[in-house]
């Protein structure tokens, strides 16, 4: 040797270097270098069950499969993470090992390493020897192999449990799946897709019944509260297992201050400064599994994806994540970009990402929608940096805007675009608590005005209404009162209960919009005249006509001075002063006879305008005809009439509000010219329509009932 050190040890060798004579004694005591997991007798679970609520079908189903003399049948429990399948396969473990004498095998499949210690503690237990388990361990010999061998040799039936095998590769690479003769194999995952499981019968799990739901949160915290409240938490929590235990944990176990449900539903609701992701994962047991806290269990998924080379598929769940829980029209991903993050061509294969772990699901129906359960999306939502909120809600609000027309036309609307109600709501509910930009909120904010727009053109008036209030409360939680935004939603709340009847509460909004709208805006600017022109509507109905004439000649003056008197916008105030004409006290208007002589001209420049078959050109051939046959006209209003009706047929359903109003004008000129039998013919159908679309109680429903009832007793013999 040269003197040098320069000599090399391995692994837990030594090497020692000297110059002269040395006598060493060293003792070396050394751990295994493998070790297994304390049982696969036994289920490695967190909070077992106390009684397993509902999957009546599938627990049937499973028992079955672990009857004696049944074999070489694998079952694949899949489903979005927190939905159950652990519990179904505990269930099915105790059922197995306790009624149908099979000895129950428990396996965490979570990981490689995992898999591989509990597959070879499954050989162990059948039978193998250390040295052939060693040689499994040391890559001597095919470790998979030894372990389907002494399961194939097993002297008792089995039952095989993989739980969380949620990166399948693992389980196929390995060649771990198989089945057996002497056993049943049962895998759950949230991998939802069928090639990963050949051979396999697949069950897929998610959220419970409302009712058995609720009986979750009773069977863990009994004295919390009634049925009822349980099932108004339950909904609260999307009816997913896991946050039922999270929650029922919770709750069963506060001792100092104890809460009841009607506490927790407030907590969830932000009454106690928790927000409720926090809040549900407070109901964990100290030192619980990742897999067990909401806040933590999808990640997994999410890191499984990027591993795999999806990491889009996480920049899409966080564009979703602004939205809600309830079916989301897939038209909306079309255009989906978010930098460099996500690009439009690879939309497809991050969504398919998501699919494949349960992390979305599609759904059936008219429109082809996906649906992410909402306690997911509020975990993901949550955990979202707050440098990358505004792009992400800017990016959302941009594809709703492409989806969501500007203006959309009367009658029945695209079923997509009613379908993103929920999404809107609570896409402008995300952003206000995220504390965003007020230039962002008033991105929101006209979405949820396009979509209010919408529904309110469709005849839904009494959902209008309701998505205008929801919107308007959440809106000026991050805009100021005197957002242009803020004030066209409260219109449209206004307009909403005008068609409702409900026209002193129309009224008093319509005042304080117009107020508003002078003060902050100016007497002249559009959204001014907009709040003159629908007061103006409300106002004869509260016996204030000749206060409406002067709001709408005050807005067809404002709008003919700016925009021209041809421009549509000018045509529908012209077209609301030619409808005063027919108004049952309009022989108070000292130029009533001038009115009604511009009708030819209104209806003209509409023709000009938008074309004969436009809803604007039958709007003003329906006010001429009404205000003809109010003045004594009837055989010069019938013309007007039908073609209002017979255009309005082609364009709307039966049912459409302008639709019936047609057919009472068409019914009034009708019954004066001595027509009895077609009037009593449309006004039978205008009273049921009337019935079906606004009530029986609605003004404009009794007004019909009493026109039916004057045409009836006027076909009568006298």
């Amino acid at each position: 040797m040269s003197g040098a050190n320069d000599a090399r040890a391995d692994g837990y060798g030594r090497v020692y270097q000297a110059s002269g004579d040395q006598h060493i004694v060293e003792h070396h005591h050394h751990a295994p270098e493998w070790a297994g997991p304390d049982s696969v007798r036994h289920p490695a679970v967190g909070r077992a069950p106390v009684v397993l609520r509902d999957r009546v079908g599938e627990m049937d189903r499973l028992r079955a499969a672990v009857e004696p003399g049944v074999g070489n049948r694998a079952y694949v429990l899949h489903g979005m993470g927190g939905c159950g399948k652990t519990a179904v396969a505990y269930t099915l473990f105790r059922h197995a090992t306790q009624h149908a004498e099979r000895i129950g095998l428990w396996v965490n499949a979570s990981d490689p390493a995992s898999l591989r210690a509990g597959m070879l503690a499954v050989a162990a237990d059948r039978g193998a020897t250390d040295a052939e388990l060693t040689g499994a361990r040391s890559g001597l010999r095919p470790a998979a192999d030894l372990v389907w061998q002494y399961l194939d040799a097993s002297d008792r039936p089995w039952l095989l449990v993989l739980d969380n095998a949620d990166t399948p590769a693992v389980l196929r690479d390995g060649g771990w799946l198989r089945t057996s003769p002497t056993g049943i194999v049962i895998v759950t995952t949230r991998q939802a897709a069928a090639h990963w499981w050949p051979g396999a019968e697949l069950l897929q799990f998610g959220v419970l019944p409302r009712e058995d739901a609720a009986l979750v949160l009773q069977d863990l915290a009994p004295h919390a509260g009634s049925m009822e409240e349980a099932a108004e938490v339950a909904d609260r929590l999307g009816r997913l297992p896991l946050a039922l235990t999270l929650a029922g944990g919770f709750l069963a176990h506060q001792v100092i201050d104890p809460w009841n449900l009607a506490d927790y539903r407030h907590g969830l609701d932000g009454g106690t400064g928790f927000h409720p992701i926090e809040l549900l994962d407070q109901g964990a047991d100290a030192g619980t599994d990742s897999r067990q806290l909401l806040s933590r269990t999808w990640q997994l998924s999410l890191d499984a994806l990027t591993a795999q080379g999806l990491p889009e598929s996480t920049v899409l769940l966080s564009l979703l994540a602004c939205l809600a829980g309830d079916p989301l029209p897939l038209t909306l991903l079309a255009g989906a970009e978010l930098g460099t993050e996500l690009h439009p061509s690879r939309v497809e294969s991050a969504l398919r990402g998501l699919l494949d772990h349960s992390l979305t699901e599609l759904v059936p129906g008219r429109v082809r929608c996906l649906r992410v359960h909402g306690i997911l999306l509020d975990s993901v939502a949550r955990a979202t940096p707050d440098d990358r909120r505004e792009r992400l809600a800017t990016t959302v609000a941009r594809l709703l805007r492409a989806v969501l027309p500007e203006v959309p036309e009367r009658g029945e609307q695209d079923p997509a675009v009613i379908l993103l109600a929920p999404h809107v709501i609570a896409f402008l509910r995300r952003v206000t608590d995220w504390g965003a930009a007020p230039a962002v909120v008033e991105d929101v904010a006209d979405c949820a005005l396009r979509l209010v727009i919408a529904v309110h053109r469709s005849g839904d008036y009494a959902s209008a209404l309701t998505l205008a209030r929801e919107a308007l409360e959440l809106a000026v939680r991050g805009l100021p009162d005197n957002n242009v935004f803020v004030l066209r939603l409260r219109m449209r709340a206004g307009r909403a209960l005008f068609r409702l009847g409900r026209f002193e509460e129309s009224e008093t909004v319509y005042e304080e919009v117009l107020d508003d709208c002078e003060r902050l805006l100016g007497p002249e600017a559009p959204d001014t005249l907009e709040a003159c022109l629908r007061l103006a509507l409300v106002m004869p109905n509260r016996g204030r006509l000749q206060e409406s004439m002067v709001l709408k000649r005050r807005a067809a003056r404002g709008r003919e001075e700016t925009l021209g008197r041809s421009h549509p916008l000018t045509l529908i105030a012209r077209k609301y002063i030619l409808e005063t004409a027919g108004r049952p006290d309009a022989d108070a208007l000292p130029d009533r006879d001038e009115i009604l002589a511009t009708g030819p001209a209104v209806i003209a420049d509409c023709i000009s305008a938008t074309g004969e078959d436009h809803p604007m050109t039958l709007g003003a051939e329906l006010n001429y005809a009404f205000a003809l046959s109010a003045m004594g006209r009837p055989a010069e209003a019938l013309p007007h009439a039908r073609r209002a009706l017979t255009g309005y047929e082609r364009l709307f359903t039966p049912d459409y509000p302008l639709l019936l109003n047609a057919r009472q004008n068409l019914s009034v000129a009708l019954h004066a010219l001595g027509r009895h039998a077609e009037a009593i013919e449309q006004g039978e159908i205008l009273v049921d329509g009337r019935i079906r679309v606004l009530g029986p109680a609605h003004p404009w429903t009794v007004h019909a009932e009493e026109l039916l009832h004057g045409y009836r007793n006027a076909a009568r013999p006298s």
